[in-house]
């Protein structure tokens, strides 16, 4: 297909030595790829141990169910900093450069996540041991702000014309990649040793593993952000933060519409990777390790989806494969709680199907509408979209749901599906009509 044909091997030599020709779009692809990969392993950790661990170590004085409701508000944490991490990271980058801001985040993030590994127990230290696990969100959420790099925008506008949607997929594919790494590793810990040796010592393997996950990123990311042609490439895109005192009364609304035309996607996120997981811990008879398995399945088949995605959108626009992909949410929102409630059978759909959707939508969720920023805009613009689209669509998702689940049953599934599904058709209509009066104005 086209991996072939786009992706560069580096040449060898000094970073600096290299030709404007040699940053080609493939090379920029492998970069977002293998970063993103980093920071989604990291947050997917702590989000499989909050369902696995973090009840039964941190949050032992509470019933099972209680206690997961807990973890997954600190989990919440890292979304709502998320934005102000961003803010940071962008004070950084214009005083002390991009590569500084980078190497500070990435470094937060790892020792953030390897910090968590070495916390106490809460019948070890009390209410220290909480409080200390939702400093360590914090970073992990500041960090996540603060990373980013802008590389998801120099690669769309480096990509052809005809191939916006296929490169616009290729730095989604770290959240697959990012998952699949972090539940094979959970679960090879969870499945090889027994449950007391698992909770006392065994669930903090994963964590001390991000950091050297993370130093990879690192390094693959700088290869990119250190090289002259990088910095030119940024320079002639205007892609350097923006004054939110400028930004907001400018183009703040694009922010919003952008949170929201990406919502289905967002929404859907987690209520297939880590919401199934807690409800199959509390309220299923399936093994917990069976349908680690069939997620890890779940996830090969979003990977292939999100290759598929690319294809699509470029041939049928991306706005409106994600309107037809916001109204497909919305009909498996209908089916999930039957899915979801009937056995291992119905569990096996509910994860294949969802997993299918999320590739879709969630390879051309991302700057989805950018493109309506400004140029000396876009780099701010587009990061603050991404924050407050995880912190609508995702951040309580899972404590939401489950929560209304445990009461009420899950039809609650239904509710919060459909509620994204439509607030991602309302805002690509709205955009719509913001594009045909910016046209008029134009005219």
């Amino acid at each position: 297909m086209a991996l072939s044909s786009t992706f560069q091997a580096p040449h060898p030599g000094p970073l600096t030595q290299r030709s404007d020709e040699d940053l080609a779009p493939g090379d920029i692809a492998v970069g977002v790829i293998i970063g993103r990969a980093s920071e989604y392993f990291d947050f997917f950790v702590f989000g499989i141990a909050s369902v696995l661990v973090f009840p039964q170590v941190f949050f032992s004085f509470a019933d099972p169910l209680t206690g997961t409701l807990y973890a997954f508000l600190i989990f919440a944490l890292a979304f709502i900093v998320r934005p102000i991490g961003t803010l940071i990271g962008m004070e950084i980058q214009r005083r002390f450069g991009r590569s500084a801001k980078l190497t500070a985040a990435l470094f937060l993030l790892g020792s953030s996540t390897v910090a968590m590994g070495l916390l106490p127990s809460f019948a070890a230290a009390g209410d220290t041991a909480i409080v200390l696990l939702a400093l360590c969100r914090v970073g992990q959420g500041l960090a996540l702000g603060g990373s980013w790099d802008g590389l998801p925008s120099l690669l769309a506008l480096n990509a052809p014309p005809a191939r916006r949607g296929w490169y616009a997929m290729l730095g989604q594919l770290g959240a697959p990649l990012g998952f699949f790494v972090a539940s094979s590793v959970f679960l090879y810990v969870y499945t090889s040793l027994d449950a007391k040796d698992f909770l006392s010592w065994g669930w903090r393997f994963p964590f001390f593993t991000a950091f050297a996950i993370n130093v990879v990123a690192l390094f693959a990311r700088l290869r990119l952000v250190v090289t002259h042609e990088y910095e030119k490439r940024m320079e002639e895109h205007e892609l350097d933060p923006a004054h939110l005192h400028e930004l907001l009364p400018a183009q703040g609304h694009h922010i919003i519409v952008g949170a929201f035309a990406a919502l289905a996607s967002y929404a859907l996120f987690h209520l297939v990777t880590v919401f199934p997981l807690s409800w199959v811990a509390l309220f299923s008879e399936q093994s917990v390790a069976d349908f680690m398995k069939m997620e890890l399945l779940g996830t090969a088949f979003a990977a292939v989806s999100m290759l598929m995605s690319g294809l699509i959108a470029d041939k049928m626009g991306r706005r409106s494969f994600l309107g037809t992909l916001a109204l497909a949410i919305g009909a498996f929102a209908l089916v999930a709680p039957l899915l979801l409630g009937g056995g291992k059978p119905g569990q096996t759909a509910f994860l294949l199907i969802g997993f299918v959707l999320l590739g879709l939508s969630y390879g051309q969720a991302a700057g989805s509408v950018t493109s309506n920023f400004l140029p000396h805009f876009r780099y701010t613009g587009a990061a603050l979209t991404a924050d407050l689209a995880w912190l609508l669509g995702a951040a309580f998702a899972p404590v939401v749901v489950l929560f209304l689940s445990s009461r009420f049953g899950l039809m609650a599934v239904s509710g919060y599906l459909l509620s994204g599904a439509v607030c991602t058709l309302l805002a690509l209509r709205v955009n719509k009509r913001l594009q045909a009066a910016a046209t008029v104005v134009q005219d």
